[in-house]
């Protein structure tokens, strides 16, 4: 299929990955159609399929791509003390979290409209991320520094709890990302009942 004429493919194709984004995340999935993503872009709706086969692969696009990014740009080293490794994924995913809200959002609420092959792979991948908190969280009870019930649950519990910050977070707000990172550190802390 031809492009269109003007358009290159290494700007197109991130720009509607970006648009999609942002339209997902702000009307949701559902209500998104592949002719106002175009729409948005500037390109004929034809030219969309140049980029990518359909909606459903678009999205799975976008979260793929964001759990591949979470992944890849967390780094645990497990040699240091587990309380020191649960602040760093503390800050880092409330900082990650807030650099990439729309991605955050649509990974939590557009699951529901991912075919099945696709739901377990995105779910695959998450439980790659909860598996290196699980990890820290282990470490923490082994070496007797933490003290609660269910690894298991205490960290999905903890990405909860560290995720919610994009609900209500504004940038130039009352407390600025080093004082919410704080802040939820001392919560985690006694989430995970450290000595």
């Amino acid at each position: 299929m031809a492009r269109t004429q003007g358009s290159r493919s290494d700007v197109t194709g991130p720009l509607i990955r970006d648009v999609a984004r942002g339209l997902f995340a702000r009307q949701g999935y559902a209500a998104v159609s592949m002719r106002q993503i175009a729409a948005e872009v500037g390109v004929q709706a034809g030219a969309l399929y140049a980029y990518i086969p359909d909606k459903q692969a678009l999205l799975f696009d976008l979260l793929e791509s964001h759990m591949q990014e979470t992944l890849s740009s967390w780094q645990d080293d497990p040699t240091r003390d587990p309380l020191v490794r649960l602040e760093a994924f503390v800050r880092y995913h409330i900082g990650f979290s807030l650099d990439h809200t729309d991605a955050v959002f649509l990974s939590y609420m557009e699951l529901r409209n991912l075919t099945p092959a696709n739901f377990q792979r995105i779910a695959q991948l998450r439980g790659r991320y909860e598996a290196a908190l699980e990890a820290i969280l282990r470490d923490g009870l082994k070496a007797k520094v933490m003290q609660f019930q269910d690894v298991k649950l205490t960290a999905l519990a903890l990405i909860a709890m560290l995720t919610g910050v994009t609900n209500w977070y504004r940038e130039g707000g009352r407390l600025d990302r080093g004082r919410i990172g704080d802040i939820y550190w001392g919560l985690a802390r006694g989430a995970v009942g450290a000595n």
